[in-house]
């Protein structure tokens, strides 16, 4: 399959993952690694697909994103709110001033896109 240069296909085999942890100051509880394909980076864009192995970390955004849950258990959590369990198939967005944790029960993989 032949793709233009303003449409392609998404395959994570042909990118080299990016493999990462929280900063250590911010885990909660556990080793969480984390993978990443990057599939796109542009204008303050960026898609691509993560996954992390379990563990409990804090988190802050000052980008607004969206995410598919491909795989696995996660529970996220808001600052002074409920916790939300997302699971294979849920699709949610994470705007700018989300503060709280995500834990991961579960190795879980999401595909993203992100606006900053």
């Amino acid at each position: 399959m032949t793709m233009s240069s303003t449409a392609f296909l998404a395959v994570t085999e042909t990118v080299e993952p990016e493999v990462s942890r929280p900063d250590a100051e911010k885990v909660l509880s556990g080793d969480p690694v984390h993978t990443t394909w990057n599939l796109e980076e542009r204008d303050g864009l960026y898609s691509g697909i993560w996954q992390s192995t379990p563990g409990k970390w804090r988190i802050s955004y000052d980008e607004w994103e969206y995410c598919r849950i491909l795989e696995g258990v996660s529970v996220i959590s808001e600052d002074g709110g409920a916790a939300v369990t997302v699971k294979a198939g849920n699709s949610f967005i994470l705007r700018p001033g989300f503060r709280g944790s995500w834990e991961v029960v579960e190795t879980t993989r999401k595909d993203y896109v992100i606006r900053v």
